[in-house]
């Protein structure tokens, strides 16, 4: 019996060795504690996340404290005893009202040549440049979204002559309305829909052989990819700050004039690679799956694919804010962005540059800030485009 037990325990110590070589010597991970523990190695990413976090809940702070009708921080106070007083200077207080004297008791940033308080307008301007960046990137995520999955998911499919003819004038009725001819755009508009509902229910119920007018218009012309790439390489053709300048220079001077624009004017990126994921992702099994189980295609675009195509937009778009607060700031810069009374860091480095030898702060201040937060979005981004990227993670 004994002999038996030990031959046993001989079989039987293979199989366990092997069982023991085969279990996970690791405990398993989520995706969300994996993306994390790779994010952190990337010590500029964390740098770019830090200071992202920072300004972000400065930019909040300033909204609450700047707003409203008796504002902490009140950034349109002007005082002109006080103008150009440098950085942590302290008021003089007999030529002062009750209500004209700073919070902090001293001017923690200075003032300008107005006396207005330089850090409460910098708080301003923190939430007016997170607005502008957020408000403009989501515009431009949203339109490239939609164009990019209709490219890259129904790109063979051919527009006829008539659809065609529909978009064209469509478009010059939102050319028509937008230089304020409202009455030729709407007028356009209604006769261009009028006429498509009539072709679509006349092909429905007609029976009869289509005459050579209605075979002529029937013809397939462009495919829907080319369409839209083309337009894609139409709008990249424009230098992109002088279109925003143009445009900005035509339309009256609003905060939400400028988020608009900027956005209409930088959907490019995320369309191109939208429809370069749907492209690949369209070919795989689980979208063959999704079409055999009869779903429509919009739960198969939004559904399935979309968020297997989401990570390359989230990196583009997070540099995105970046060249947004960026492009505001330039605007501002040069007196077509956000109007008075909200103060900008663009609008503040303008006003300044008249007194850069008299009181340099009012330059360096609003300068060094709108280089810390470009930098801040672009270490932030490279990081995600690193962690999302297999390939990139693998040199690492």
């Amino acid at each position: 019996m004994a002999g038996n037990t030990q031959s046993q325990r001989e079989k039987d110590s293979p199989e366990m060795t092997a069982e023991q070589l085969y279990e996970p010597q690791a405990p398993k991970r989520t995706r969300r504690q994996e993306f994390w523990m790779l994010f952190r190695k990337n010590k500029l990413a964390m740098i770019g996340l830090i200071l992202f976090v920072l300004f972000f809940f400065t930019a909040l702070t300033g909204l609450i404290l700047t707003s409203g009708p008796h504002p902490v921080f009140d950034p349109a106070l002007i005082r002109l005893q006080e103008k150009l007083r440098p950085p942590l200077s302290k008021p003089d207080l007999p030529t002062l009202q009750p209500n004209q004297i700073p919070a902090p008791g001293i001017y923690l940033l200075g003032t300008d040549d107005l006396g207005r308080d330089v850090f409460a307008r910098m708080l301003q301007g923190a939430w007016v440049s997170l607005t502008v960046g957020f408000v403009a990137v989501g515009i431009a995520v949203f339109i490239g979204i939609f164009l990019g999955g209709i490219a890259g998911y129904f790109g063979q499919r051919h527009i006829r002559a008539d659809h065609l003819l529909w978009i064209v004038f469509l478009i010059i009725g939102l050319m028509l309305l937008a230089a304020k001819l409202n009455y030729a755009g709407v007028v356009l508009i209604l006769c261009t829909s009028i006429w498509a509902i009539y072709r679509i229910r006349k092909k429905a119920t007609s029976k009869k052989q289509p005459s050579a007018w209605q075979r002529m218009l029937q013809r397939k012309t462009l495919s829907v990819d080319t369409l839209i790439m083309r337009f894609v390489d139409v709008m990249l053709c424009f230098p992109s700050f002088f279109l925003i300048l143009t445009v900005v220079a035509l339309l009256p001077a609003s905060i939400y004039n400028i988020m608009i624009v900027i956005g209409l004017t930088s959907w490019m990126g995320a369309t191109r690679f939208v429809r370069a994921e749907f492209l690949s992702l369209r070919e795989q099994d689980f979208v063959a799956a999704a079409k055999a189980l009869g779903l429509s295609n919009f739960r198969i675009i939004f559904r399935h694919m979309m968020p297997n195509a989401i990570a390359p937009v989230l990196v583009s778009a997070t540099i995105g804010i970046a060249t947004a607060i960026l492009t505001e700031a330039g605007l501002s810069f040069l007196g077509f962005g956000v109007p008075p009374p909200h103060s900008t860091w663009g609008n503040i480095l303008s006003d300044g540059k008249r007194f850069i030898f008299d009181a340099p702060w009012l330059t360096f201040i609003p300068g060094f800030a709108i280089l810390m937060v470009v930098l801040s979005f672009n270490l932030f981004g490279e990081g995600l485009r690193d962690v999302m990227n297999p390939k990139l993670r693998e040199r690492q």
